[in-house]
């Protein structure tokens, strides 16, 4: 089977909780949320005793829920918590979240607020009775929802996604020429930043920004700030389950997000949910480009070798899809013609595998100076351009020959979240790493010339650390910084002094760790 030009590899991939995505290097992210009620509380799975209660002020691992759906019944899901327990609602009225299956007790439906603020109900099926709840008391009782049984839905991922639409198969991406661009659904595959799509959460709703950061209004206009009441760029979101799954984005006035006419341009168009209307969240890796120490940029232009032999405008064929494997911690390298990078006879590299192997496998191996060499797992040797820019694996040691400049082109604003919460302005000019909405970072790259990015504040003042060691963003001159990836989701900030950039639970970040820890790992 394919779908989106994407070849079926292994029939493995992980979507919005239940059923499988057939492309081994899209992974659509689990149906995550927040549940906040009336008095803007989190509901909570405490660790100890599965005691459940509605009294977290901010979205943690225990404030975070997995909305599963039924394979088989349409309107069913179910409420797992962090532990692996679903809710459960008895005739009492009592509610718990201990049991390890599902079962009648643990089926719910939803429903959606009539006045358009998005907010969600659940009904257990097996009594009629809603889930509510204030403070240390968590009940399944009321016949019909009122105050404590709405709950505000706050999606637990990261905001930057990939967004696809059921019925076309097809991502949202900004299309048109300058000064009348859309978001249209209308990219096979989700290549470079114009597939970028950030779901900013706001008062309980969602607005939809593109990557150079303008907001969706509900006609399909986009606008550089959005309206203050939220008619006309702020959507609340619904999910459905069975065999069509997806998640629905709808207007003040009841209209749901979809591709309209010719073009597919994403607006408010129609009140009923169908595929038209269902999109999936799909995680964003890194696509970069790759330039050798002849400065010239790694492209397939010329056939199936990945070769060093461009230094003019980049083009799909010189960005590249970096994806982890997490069984082995080593990278696959992915070209815009949905072939993965592998060493053939000769260790020379290749672009023609329409299938991950262990020929495929490459460990990034980072240098003081930022750049990075590429090494074969398959013959444990260091990938070397030669004179012609052709790509060999066949280096013991690398030298400056076999160091590369890795650009992320695909991410032109950082949203970072760490340990302890969000990444984003407090008070000032100075950033912290506790907040529950975050505020996105600027980066500037040297297009493949030098591997250090400047970084810019929401403010458009450039980051840098000041005397204490912190990060802000306050400078008219540049600071260079070194982006380094680690896995799936996370990398690391060196900053000029060599360290890297550490979040505190207080919420400083802080230039000040030599070697890499937990709390230096930075989700983006």
């Amino acid at each position: 089977m394919n779908m989106n030009g994407f070849k079926n590899n292994n029939g493995e991939g992980e979507t919005n909780g239940t059923s499988v995505h057939p492309n081994p290097h899209q992974h659509y992210l689990q149906w995550k949320v927040g549940l906040v009620n009336n008095s803007c509380k989190y509901l909570t799975a405490e660790t100890f005793g599965f005691k459940i209660n509605v009294s977290g002020v901010s979205l943690r691992k225990k404030q975070i829920w997995s909305i599963e759906h039924d394979p088989v019944e349409d309107d069913t899901v179910y409420i797992r918590s962090h532990l692996g327990r679903y809710m459960s609602g008895d005739k009492r009225g009592t509610a718990t979240c201990e049991s390890e299956e599902t079962a009648d007790a643990e089926k719910f439906s939803i429903q959606y607020h009539p006045d358009g603020s998005g907010q969600w109900a659940f009904k257990n099926k097996s009594t009629g009775y809603f889930l509510g709840g204030t403070d240390v008391e968590v009940r399944c009782y009321e016949k019909q929802p009122g105050r404590s049984e709405w709950w505000t839905v706050h999606l637990a991922i990261h905001p930057q996604v990939n967004l696809r639409n059921l019925n076309r198969q097809k991502f949202v991406s900004l299309e048109g020429e300058p000064g009348s661009e859309s978001l249209r659904v209308a990219s096979v595959i989700p290549w470079g930043p114009k597939s970028l799509i950030t779901l900013e959460f706001h008062e309980g709703r969602y607005r939809v920004r593109s990557f150079d950061d303008r907001y969706l209004c509900k006609d399909g206009s986009l606008t550089n700030k959005p309206d203050a009441d939220g008619e006309n760029t702020s959507f609340g979101l619904e999910i459905r389950s069975g065999q069509f799954s997806g998640l629905a984005l709808r207007d003040k006035s009841g209209k749901c997000l979809s591709g309209v006419g010719r073009d597919a341009i994403l607006q408010a168009k129609n009140k009923n949910v169908g595929k038209d209307e269902l999109f999936t969240l799909v995680d964003v890796h890194p696509q970069v480009t790759i330039t050798a120490h002849n400065g010239k940029m790694v492209s397939i232009r010329q056939g199936v070798d990945p070769t060093a032999n461009q230094d003019d405008e980049v083009t799909d064929k010189e960005m590249f899809q970096v994806e982890y494997d997490k069984a082995s911690s080593m990278w696959n390298l992915l070209t815009s013609d949905n072939k993965f990078w592998s060493v053939e006879a000769g260790s020379g590299i290749q672009a023609s595998s329409a299938v991950k192997s262990p020929k495929g496998l490459f460990q990034l191996v980072w240098h003081d100076d930022g750049r990075v060499s590429i090494r074969s797992a398959a013959t444990g040797k260091h990938v070397t351009s030669r004179m012609n820019g052709s790509l060999f694996a066949t280096v013991d040691e690398p030298s400056d020959k076999e160091k590369f400049i890795l650009t992320i082109l695909n991410k032109p604003r950082l949203v970072l979240k760490g340990e302890y919460g969000f990444v984003g302005f407090k008070s000032g000019s100075r950033f912290e790493c506790n907040r529950t909405l975050f505020d996105a970072i600027q980066l500037v790259h040297q297009e493949g010339k030098q591997p250090f990015y400047f970084m810019k504040g929401p403010n458009d003042k450039y980051c840098q650390i000041d005397q204490e060691g912190n990060l802000v963003s306050d400078s008219n001159t540049p600071t260079p910084f070194l982006l380094e990836l680690r896995d799936q989701s996370r990398l690391t900030i060196r900053a000029p002094n060599g360290n890297y950039l550490v979040g505190e639970q207080n919420g400083l970040i802080l230039a000040k760790a030599a070697s890499i820890e937990k709390a230096t790992l930075w989700e983006y």
